[in-house]
């Protein structure tokens, strides 16, 4: 095996077992046609959130072969020369563009990565002390190569942000309140799309594409490809759950602000249910 930088190397209880063949459980988290809304699908939605904190959508409205677009578009931008993909690479003031250097639990992420805003420019708080205030605008930065990469980027966003307001409407009929509920929350938010790319890790038995975590946004779209990779860990015995690749689904994570809610309004101890995403296999787009 091939060496690799000290900043890579996960720690050994978070080291993936790679001589043993993936296996999903036979309580997999649920999954949902989302189709038609009734009142079954919003009482299983609620006892996913409790239990769970994650569930998959199918049937969802996003043109799949949207989703094709964006990883074809995706791959070539990846593909594109280092020199090339960071002359776009974000920093301490604006957050999008490329990244090769994330961090998760103080350990360095094998991917890299392209980030906009949905909505462009995005308001932002001025300062991130809370004694300081004010706002200012932010622009997402954008590659020459591929052309169709912005459009593409732009187009997905749009989809998938209409999703996210139909499954805040869910959610909020799950807590018992009027669909629309939530949706002043929201009207200036800072949603983001988030790509990763994953690339082949010459000792991948030491390394993660994404350390153990937690979203500590409202709740993540995650659109998973066929090799897999996705882990959940299950708050009733603290397992590591492999989430089965659906074609076309989508993964929903509950993250800590809308914990934040659920816990209130379904009378939960703060930590009954802890949403965190395992990513371990060199995923390439």
């Amino acid at each position: 095996m091939a060496d690799i930088p000290e900043s890579f190397m996960q720690p050994l209880e978070d080291q993936p077992n790679l001589s043993v063949d993936v296996e999903f459980d036979a309580k997999e988290i649920p999954v949902f046609d989302i189709s038609s809304i009734d009142v079954n699908l919003i009482s299983e939605i609620r006892e996913a959130c409790k239990i769970w904190g994650f569930f998959q959508v199918i049937n969802h409205g996003v043109d799949k072969n949207l989703r094709q677009k964006l990883e074809t578009v995706a791959h070539n931008f990846f593909q594109e020369p280092l020199e090339q993909k960071k002359l776009i690479k974000r920093d301490e003031l604006n957050p999008t563009g490329f990244h090769d250097s994330e961090h998760t639990q103080n350990v360095r992420d094998w991917k890299e990565v392209f980030i906009c805003f949905t909505q462009d420019p995005t308001e932002v708080s001025a300062s991130h002390l809370l004694e300081e205030v004010g706002i200012r605008n932010l622009s997402n930065r954008w590659p020459q190569h591929p052309s169709s990469f912005r459009e593409t980027c732009e187009e997905y966003g749009k989809a998938v942000s209409a999703l996210a307001l139909r499954l805040l409407h869910m959610i909020s009929l799950s807590l018992g309140l009027p669909a629309e509920r939530l949706d002043d929350y929201f009207q200036n938010q800072g949603s983001y799309l988030l790509v990763n790319n994953y690339p082949t890790c010459p000792n991948p038995k030491l390394t993660l594409g994404v350390g153990p975590h937690k979203d500590p946004n409202a709740f993540t779209i995650l659109a998973q490809d066929e090799v897999g990779g996705l882990e959940v860990k299950r708050k009733s015995d603290g397992s590591w759950i492999p989430v089965k690749p659906i074609p076309e689904a989508f993964i929903i994570n509950i993250g800590d602000c809308m914990q934040v809610l659920l816990v209130t309004y379904y009378r939960l101890t703060y930590d009954f249910n802890v949403s965190i995403v395992f990513i371990f296999l060199n995923l390439c787009f």
